[in-house]
């Protein structure tokens, strides 16, 4: 299955078992952008993503952790 920008839910819930012990609220979009793109599966162009987008995940990941 190949991940895209819009599968956010699918995206937090990676992130949220890649990164265990990180807190979402801490990380920078910069950074969140960077360890989306390198999700195995993930195959969007780096350039659709905004601002929205990351921080719909960030939220997403946020909702996962707890």
């Amino acid at each position: 299955m190949a991940l895209k920008w819009t599968d956010v839910r699918e995206i937090a819930i990676l992130l949220a078992e890649k990164f265990p012990d990180v807190d979402p609220m801490t990380i920078r979009f910069t950074d969140l952008h960077q360890w989306v793109r390198e999700l195995p599966g993930f195959n969007d162009d780096p350039n659709r993503s905004n601002e929205k987008i990351l921080e719909a995940i960030q939220m997403a990941w946020l909702d996962e952790r707890e």
